[in-house]
């Protein structure tokens, strides 16, 4: 109860700024944010959390800052996305963009956080002062790959994109080589290793959080992460992203095939 009404009050809150600022695309940043949040006030909640808390509640408050630090600075560079102009289109010509703000975005999207982050929540709740047990550390090994696969793919394409001579061209260096979404993969492994650190600490309560990441991970793949990012991308370079489709692996980490 105490998770959901500061979720519910955040997310009000930030509607509120959306219709001061008439922007909404920084919703984006409070993703990650609203899950650390929603982590912390899980943490505080124990009287005397051991190992396994800190561990789950560390892996998550790292992960959700990082996105919303991420997120949030691309937001201020570049202003409103066009996903959500184009989704809130016909609101705004109606009238009601503001009511489709809160109910489409910021309660739709405060709902599907909340699932995602269940078994952070959850998985701290039941940790009490448990020790962590070797599952927990197998879910920080692969949280340190999501972890990886996320910070180095940013920045090796923050950097691509930074340089003036490369303009107009696909990346296609460093792990962007290996997967055309080392970022969403990232995310996914991240998830999948807090999920399994949660598990360690109560089963029969964590087992019933698995559409969380299952669900992170159908829309990284098929709904607003890749698949979206690919059909702009195949919009803006052609054939020359096309070419990049035939010889990079779409999400898990391969060699390049030969064409």
């Amino acid at each position: 109860m105490i998770n959901t009404a500061v979720l519910l009050t955040a997310a009000l809150a930030f509607w509120l700024i959306s219709l001061t600022i008439d922007k909404v695309s920084f919703v984006d940043a409070v993703w990650g944010g609203a899950m650390a949040l929603l982590a912390l006030v899980s943490f505080v909640q124990l009287e005397a959390p051991g190992p396994l808390a800190w561990l789950i509640m560390g892996m998550t408050v790292l992960w959700g800052a990082r996105l919303a630090v991420h997120l949030l600075r691309r937001f201020l560079r570049h202003g409103e996305d066009a996903r959500y102009v184009r989704i809130l289109a016909k609101d705004r010509e109606k009238g009601r963009w503001g009511i489709a703000v809160l109910l489409r975005v910021w309660l739709l999207q405060s709902l599907l956080l909340f699932a995602v982050s269940s078994p952070a929540q959850i998985g701290i709740l039941a940790s009490g002062e448990i020790a962590i047990p070797p599952i927990g550390w197998l879910g920080l090994a692969l949280w340190l790959v999501g972890i990886f696969f996320e910070w180095v793919g940013d920045a090796q394409l923050a950097r691509f994109k930074a340089d003036p001579a490369n303009t107009g061209k696909v990346m296609d260096k460093g792990l962007w080589r290996y997967t055309r979404h080392p970022n969403y993969f990232g995310d996914a492994c991240a998830w999948w290793g807090i999920w399994l650190a949660a598990m360690s600490a109560s089963p029969a309560a964590v087992i019933w959080t698995l559409p969380g990441p299952i669900f992170l991970t159908f829309t990284l793949v098929k709904w607003s992460g890749a698949a979206m990012t690919e059909r702009g991308m195949q919009e803006k370079y052609g054939e020359q992203f096309a070419g990049y489709v035939r010889r990079t692996s779409p999400f898990i980490p391969m060699p390049p095939k030969r064409t």
